[in-house]
């Protein structure tokens, strides 16, 4: 009687027991195992570093070519305005440079963060204010856009959006298109 009674102890204790891993399991998931889809919060320390190191190294080489890109828009602004200082006129030459101006502003405007802003009133009334009646005027007014564009660009951060450098850059791609299709 004695080991019938000793055999349906272990037999309760060994279900006991069962029951209490199978339930710890049930409440804790994730502790059972580490599996490859874990949550991103839920990497080692080091990997949580390496990620960030590499965030602000890609944030900085963002922020420094859109600095270059504002002064490849400054370089070409002046190529337009000695050019057409000296011919009165478009050449082909002019016309890509145009283009690639555009091409450039698009790039500035769309990493600051803004889109074709033609319903904002500001934007609006400063072109009314400033349209230029001569091809003269037009690339007067771009020359000095674009540098105030540029200006704002150095005063950023890379950390910061400045509302001025996308208004400049909305300003910049009207005059080139003024300029593309007045020709």
């Amino acid at each position: 009687m004695a080991s019938r009674f000793l055999k349906l102890f272990l037999f309760a204790v060994f279900i006991s027991g069962s029951a209490t891993v199978v339930f710890s399991q049930a409440e804790f998931p994730d502790a059972q195992n580490s599996r490859p889809g874990r949550r991103r919060d839920d990497a080692p320390n080091g990997v949580k570093e390496m990620l960030a190191k590499q965030r602000a190294e890609r944030d900085k080489r963002d922020h420094e070519e859109l600095l270059e890109r504002g002064a490849e828009a400054l370089r070409l602004t002046n190529q337009l305005e000695n050019s057409f200082a000296q011919n009165k006129g478009f050449s082909q030459q002019d016309k890509a440079r145009l283009e690639n101006l555009e091409k450039v502003v698009i790039k500035i405007r769309k990493e600051l963060g803004g889109d074709d802003d033609e319903h904002e009133e500001a934007t609006m009334a400063e072109a009314a204010e400033s349209k230029p009646s001569t091809m003269e005027e037009a690339f007067k007014f771009l020359q000095t856009t674009t540098v105030k564009l540029v200006d704002e660009l150095n005063k950023t951060t890379r950390f910061s959006i400045s509302v001025v450098a996308i208004q400049s850059s909305n300003t910049v791609l009207k005059l080139v298109r003024f300029l593309r299709f007045k020709k």
